[in-house]
Parts: C-alpha cells; sequence; structure tokens
C-alpha cells in the first residue's frame, strides 16, 4: 500500500521525534536551573498542535474510514470508540508508573538535583530514579511511535507537525533522566547515553505497530488506528502538556502559545 521512500520517511520522523530526548539532556547537563519559560511556551504550543490535529484533522479521517468501511451509523460509534480506546490504553500505562519516576510528572533541575552534595550524593535513589525514568519513557513511547508513524504514512505533512510536537514534549522527558544518572554516576557521558537511548522506544514503537498492524492495513483497521491515535494525543496534552505548561510558567503564557500552536496548525 506504501512505497519505501514513505515507509522509511515515516519512520525517519519517528525516530526524529524519539531522539529528542537527547535535547532535554543536554539542557540538563549544561545548566543548573531550568529555563521555565521556554519550557512553558515550548510545551504549550505543542499541546496546542496536537489538540488541533486530532479534532481537525485525525479524528475526521478516522471517521471517514470507518464510515465508508462499516456505513454511516456503525462508523460513527466506532470512531468515537476509537478515540475513547485511545484514552483508555495511555491513561492505564499512565497509571502503571509510580509518579515518583514517571518523567510526565514535570520537575525542574533543581528539584532533582541532590541538595548541593555534589556527583555520586544519593547514589542509589537518584540511579534508581533515573532507570525508572527511562523504562517509564519507553512505556510512554511505544504508543506515541505508533501515532507519530500512523500520521505521517497517511499525510507526511501531518506527521511532521507531530513529530515536532512529540519531539518538544519529549525535551523534559530527557530532563527526568539524565539528571538522576549524572549525580549517581558523576558522568555526563552516561547521563546523556541512557536518556538519548530511552527515545528509541518511539521508533521501535513504530517498527511494532508496522509489523502487527500496517500489513493488514484496510479502511476499518485505518479508522479504528486513528481514533486511538487521536484519543492518545488529546490525552497526552491535557494530562501532561498543558498541565506542565502551567506549572514551568505563567498560567497565561501556558495558554497563548498553546493557541498559538493551533493558528500555526490551521494555517499550516
Amino acid at each position: 500500500m506504501y512505497d519505501t521512500e514513505t515507509i522509511l520517511f515515516a519512520f525517519a520522523l519517528t525516530l526524529f521525534a524519539g531522539l529528542s530526548t537527547g535535547i532535554g539532556s543536554i539542557l540538563a547537563l549544561v545548566t543548573k536551573k531550568t529555563n521555565t519559560r521556554f519550557l512553558a511556551v515550548a510545551l504549550g504550543f505543542s499541546g496546542g498542535v496536537m489538540i488541533y490535529v486530532s479534532f481537525a484533522e485525525i479524528l475526521p479521517k478516522a471517521r471517514d474510514s470507518l464510515v465508508s468501511g462499516l456505513g454511516m451509523r456503525m462508523g460513527s460509534w466506532a470512531a468515537a470508540g476509537s478515540f475513547f480506546a485511545g484514552i483508555l490504553v495511555i491513561a492505564i500505562i499512565d497509571q502503571l508508573v509510580p509518579s515518583g519516576e514517571n518523567p510526565h510528572e514535570s520537575r525542574m533541575v533543581e528539584e532533582i538535583l541532590p541538595g548541593g552534595d555534589g556527583p555520586h550524593a544519593h547514589h542509589g535513589k537518584l540511579m534508581r530514579m533515573g532507570v525508572m525514568s527511562a523504562l517509564a519513557i519507553a512505556i510512554h513511547n511505544f504508543p506515541e511511535g505508533i501515532a507519530t508513524f500512523a500520521a505521517a504514512l497517511q499525510d507526511p505533512s501531518l506527521g511532521i507537525a507531530i513529530a515536532v510536537a512529540v519531539a518538544i514534549h519529549n525535551i523534559p522527558e530527557g530532563l527526568a533522566v539524565s539528571v538522576p544518572i549524572y549525580f549517581s554516576t558523576g558522568s555526563r557521558r552516561k547521563a546523556f547515553t541512557l536518556s538519548f537511548l530511552s527515545g528509541l522506544a518511539e521508533p521501535l514503537g513504530a517498527l511494532l505497530g508496522y509489523l502487527l498492524l500496517f500489513r493488514i492495513l484496510n479502511d476499518t483497521t485505518f479508522g479504528v488506528l486513528f481514533g486511538m491515535v487521536a484519543g492518545i494525543m488529546v490525552f497526552i496534552s491535557l494530562d501532561e502538556l498543558l498541565p506542565a505548561a502551567r506549572e514551568y510558567g505563567e498560567a497565561h503564557r501556558a495558554v497563548y502559545s498553546m493557541v498559538a500552536g493551533m493558528v500555526v496548525m490551521a494555517i499550516s
């Protein structure tokens, strides 16, 4: 159904989105104070992009595909059910990760630092936090990888927008991994490497989705997948991006940047 060039492009976008955790790692390792204004604007913008494309692009495409395969009545119900099923899947994943190690719980660099004792302080606790954060990122990034890959296959321009939004939201996740790893080992290389590699779950999720789903892709399976993608994106935006943006910065700045993300997507 899709040519090799399109598939490779979709994988490349997913790889870019996942490995952006390395950007957060770099920011964390070169500063001891979080740039809250940057994070607030970036996360708000990312949330706006995800919400807009979910309701204006992804969910309508899911409904059209399901109506084509199942008829108007059943297709409409299937689209709505797929949307809420996506929300349920990502919500369950989120609940399985302890809040202390969950990278989706916003934390600043200075909140993770071990009280000025320098590298190796609180070694065991910090090492566990870093490793658990890396595992949590891997778990969360699997459905995000499938979402980015599916969108890029169907519409490359839509895939680019989602990949950029996911990449922005992965930056704080890189911070959550690299800071505790560095202060437990004293090694910037180890901190950056683990943070960077944790993002590989994104393209791995895309690969798994391709192997399991895209071989049997038709109007119905595509519609269900896209409906779930829309639900996942909306949940991520409302549960983590926008609350984190408000926590990192002024509430109005977060909302304005969210609206700016929607405007950019509408114009594009």
